[in-house]
């Protein structure tokens, strides 16, 4: 259990007066923002798609409105973001509660399909779990609503990705774009830095039985029952998302000031995980059963 977003890693960022992409990523200038732009309305798949693709995008669009925050966001909702280093709008995005690009993204994906993405635009284009790639030179024929929309410095390279977003189908997406906006939709922008897209939602989906939580922390034991007594049988090295069969009470465990007995059992690794390395508010998880 952890009452605290995943991470505030710099995995987002913000557009300046001269045109800053959502890592501070210089690019040409976009078009003035309408008041259209940030409308719910027309947020919602444009096209036909699989149901947990369709789910990806209405998780997006559920934070349709939400400031835009550097830094701000986890898989969660919106936290207070990072003050941005280069000034700027973003200077005081320690005060803003919401999300930037790829915080967004990483909520949508989690909240809507149980898919659980790393830290980081560039992590993100770069995902393993990637169903389908599409190049810059396909454009956006190929897409479905929920596929992932990449913008780097080098179209080239995965590594440059410094802006992501949610595709709805039909040439429109939504996304976080830059300090003192708000989550809106948009018309995608095939400028000269769009990298292609990829496609998340055919990603394996939680055993039958089980929930999908995310966890928190490096090197978090696994154990053979609910308690430290024994040495670990398995190790988790970062944020993992984790299928949860069922929970009960065991060995109080104590981290971050927090304290908690309940424990979880992962049948992927035949193992248990004290509930305080699960990145939920409640300490007791949600819709699982007692063992």
């Amino acid at each position: 259990m952890r009452r605290t977003n995943l991470t505030l890693a710099t995995a987002g960022g913000l557009l300046l007066a001269t045109a800053l992409t959502c890592t501070g990523t210089a690019m040409a200038a976009p078009s003035p923002v309408s008041s259209t732009a940030v409308a719910a309305a027309g947020c919602r798949p444009l096209a036909d798609a699989p149901a947990r693709a369709q789910a990806i995008v209405n998780a997006a669009c559920s934070q349709i409105g939400v400031p835009y925050s550097w830094g701000g966001g986890s898989v969660h909702g919106p936290t207070y973001g990072q003050d941005y280093p280069g000034g700027g709008p973003g200077a005081h995005d320690s005060q803003v509660k919401g999300f930037d690009c790829s915080h967004l993204v990483q909520y949508a994906a989690w909240q809507g399909a149980g898919i659980a993405l790393p830290e980081g635009t560039w992590n993100q284009a770069k995902w393993s779990g990637a169903t389908a790639r599409f190049t810059r030179a396909q454009g956006i024929a190929p897409l479905q609503p929920g596929d992932l929309l990449l913008w780097g410095t080098d179209p080239a390279d995965l590594g440059s990705v410094h802006h992501i977003a949610v595709y709805l189908g039909n040439g429109r997406m939504v996304e976080a774009r830059e300090s003192g906006t708000l989550v809106m939709v948009s018309d995608v922008r095939l400028t000269s830095q769009y990298a292609g897209a990829l496609r998340i939602a055919g990603a394996a989906q939680p055993p039958a039985g089980t929930k999908r939580f995310m966890t928190w922390g490096t090197d978090v034991s696994l154990r053979a029952d609910p308690g430290t007594r024994q040495p670990p049988v398995g190790r988790l090295p970062g944020p993992t998302a984790v299928d949860v069969l069922c929970q009960a009470r065991g060995e109080s465990v104590t981290a971050e000031g927090y304290t908690n007995d309940a424990w979880s059992y992962l049948p992927q690794y035949k193992a248990w995980i004290s509930n305080i390395y699960i990145n939920d508010p409640a300490a007791w998880l949600p819709g699982v059963p007692t063992c």
